[in-house]
């Protein structure tokens, strides 16, 4: 029962939290992860979800957006041309603005999107950008922190709102799931993990993960989405026309009486 009271308590959060996705107010980008707290933590759970996709994936362009995506190993991945877009993180292969790509369309398989729908200040035109230079049937990978969770219910005290990652918008993945739905993407993967960050002893972590593996989908720290890019042809109706049966002249028995009789 207590469960189910926390679980409910968190969503209400979250619907107490939610406000227009476009914000006016500057917000501190991040480029790397040691500019966030328990940084070290969050990137090894990402790159662990990452290790378990990225050889699943074809094609001829991977793009990593943001510093915190450059920062992400994947160079076990079997699409080998690999861009890397950021302003001051030292790893990036190109400097260029996360809303105006310099691409032409369709022209990615797979992006990676690493903890930056928080600090952009309009998530919409951020992933329709996106959306114009990947290709059918591409994947996009989307991480961030999860409002709902112990880690983020941590932005209301007051000493950790001018700190990293509560500086963040923190949108609820369900949310995020939303966006990606109405731009025609199929979400593959949804979870969440981590319970609790734990970057001295590890083992104390995996132990919360697996005796709280039942709440993980509801309150873990971090998401992890993973959606296909579907495009649906349009293919033209066309009528059913039904000819009209032609007419046809009624047989007439023209034979006589005495032929009948003769017969």
């Amino acid at each position: 029962m207590l469960v189910t009271d926390s679980i409910i308590f968190l969503q209400l959060y979250a619907l107490l939290l939610m406000k227009p996705a476009r914000s006016r107010r500057p917000l501190e980008y991040p480029y790397t992860w040691e500019q966030f707290a328990h940084g070290e933590w969050a990137c090894r759970h990402i790159q662990c979800r990452l290790d378990e996709w990225l050889p699943k994936f074809f094609g001829y362009h991977l793009l990593k957006l943001g510093g915190l995506s450059c920062e992400l190993a994947s160079g076990h991945c079997n699409i080998q041309h690999q861009i890397c877009i950021d302003k001051i993180n030292p790893l990036r292969t190109l400097e260029a603005n996360g809303y105006e790509l310099p691409f032409v369309d369709k022209a990615f398989d797979v992006c990676v999107l690493a903890n930056q729908l928080d600090y952009t200040d309009d998530p919409h035109r951020l992933l329709r950008e996106i959306d114009r230079v990947m290709i059918d049937d591409g994947y996009v990978i989307i991480t961030g922190v999860n409002p709902c969770s112990v880690m983020g219910v941590g932005r209301v005290l007051p000493w950790r709102k001018g700190h990293l990652p509560w500086s963040g918008r923190m949108f609820t993945p369900l949310r995020v799931k939303d966006w990606l739905g109405v731009l025609n993407y199929e979400v593959v993967e949804l979870s969440c993990f981590g319970l609790l960050p734990t970057t001295k002893d590890r083992m104390s972590g995996i132990w919360l993960e697996t005796s709280f593996s039942g709440l993980l989908p509801a309150i873990g720290s971090l998401y992890f989405i993973v959606a296909r890019k579907r495009t649906y042809p349009l293919k033209p109706i066309k009528p059913a026309w039904k000819l009209r049966k032609g007419f046809s002249p009624v047989g007439v028995n023209y034979r006589t009486r005495s032929e009948t009789d003769a017969a």
